[in-house]
């Protein structure tokens, strides 16, 4: 899965946090990464039940800074990450 977060997500550890609710999640390998255009891009690899949850996460109201939406496309796992990076 990968997602598109919009909103006030850069400059208040939006990728952080979003690294460990996928590593509080398990199973789950990829990246958030901050664009230049303000948005956070999460990369997730795993079951669609564990995206998922990650991607419920997202759109809680529970994350840091303020959510204005997400969009998120699904495809098939490329596969070659290592852990959950902040890039």
């Amino acid at each position: 899965m990968t997602a598109w977060v919009r909103g006030e997500v850069q400059g208040v550890g939006f990728r952080w946090f979003t690294r460990a609710a996928a590593l509080r999640i398990g199973r789950l390998v990829g990246f958030a990464l901050n664009l230049g255009d303000g948005r956070v891009q999460i990369v997730a690899e795993g079951s669609r039940a564990d995206c998922e949850q990650l991607l419920g996460w997202l759109r809680s109201g529970d994350t840091p800074g303020r959510v204005d939406g997400v969009t998120e496309i699904w495809d098939t796992p490329r596969g070659g990450y290592q852990g959950f990076a902040i890039r």
